[in-house]
């Protein structure tokens, strides 16, 4: 999954900077380098965040199979 990280944190950088541009056409090299970097950072940031959720979602699904079934008596 390394590459697949790389990329998506690559794909960030390049539509931070993408939004950059249209937000300041006279955008400079220091500002498309800021938005790079926030961009490269966000899209590590949403990947994690994303690995957590599904972490946690299949914890708690396997916590509801692993419940005594009560309805049987």
């Amino acid at each position: 999954m390394g590459i697949l990280d790389t990329l998506g944190e690559v794909a960030g950088a390049v539509a931070a900077v993408e939004a950059a541009k249209k937000l300041d056409p006279n955008a400079g090299l220091l500002m498309e380098a800021a938005a790079a970097v926030a961009g490269f950072e966000g899209a590590g940031a949403l990947e994690s965040l994303a690995a957590k959720k599904k972490a946690q979602t299949e914890a708690e699904a396997s916590d509801i199979d692993n419940q005594p079934d009560d309805s049987q008596s």
